[in-house]
């Protein structure tokens, strides 16, 4: 199991916004810059972060970006659920999806939603402040 490029790149670019959580407002820009991805990758972002309520945007002088709320508030889930939408293993919980051949008569199917929320839930217990203040090993 791998996070998409896209989720990923969502959780560098909150670190990064996090990073200037002092009130401080950054740029999309800046946010490339710093975090070496691409502008208009970083613009996608910041739209579905935004949309999501993970980051406020103001514009004019002073505008910029900024944490929606503070970084002990968000979640490795929250950011990776702006994204991809809901954190699960496998499609055949979420409701009106009827894509699997063994739908109807699979023994596991009713189980899936344990370990989806076991899941989701090893991502909520990971703040945003624990990913800024994590040190890369040498």
């Amino acid at each position: 199991m791998r996070l998409s490029s896209m989720a990923d790149y969502a959780v560098v670019t909150m670190s990064a916004a996090a990073r200037h959580c002092g009130g401080a407002r950054v740029s999309a820009a800046d946010l490339a810059v710093e975090t070496g991805l691409p502008a208009p990758t970083v613009q996608k972002l910041v739209s579905m972060l935004s949309k999501a309520g993970l980051l406020r945007s103001a514009r004019g002088a002073g505008g910029g970006l900024q944490l929606a709320r503070p970084a002990a508030a968000i979640s490795l889930a929250d950011i990776v659920e702006a994204v991809e939408g809901p954190i699960a293993l496998t499609s055949c919980v979420q409701h009106g999806r009827h894509d699997c051949a063994l739908e109807g008569t699979c023994n596991v199917q009713p189980h899936w939603a344990v370990v989806n929320e076991a899941l989701r839930g090893a991502l909520a217990n990971v703040p945003l402040t624990q990913l800024v203040q994590m040190k890369v090993p040498a």
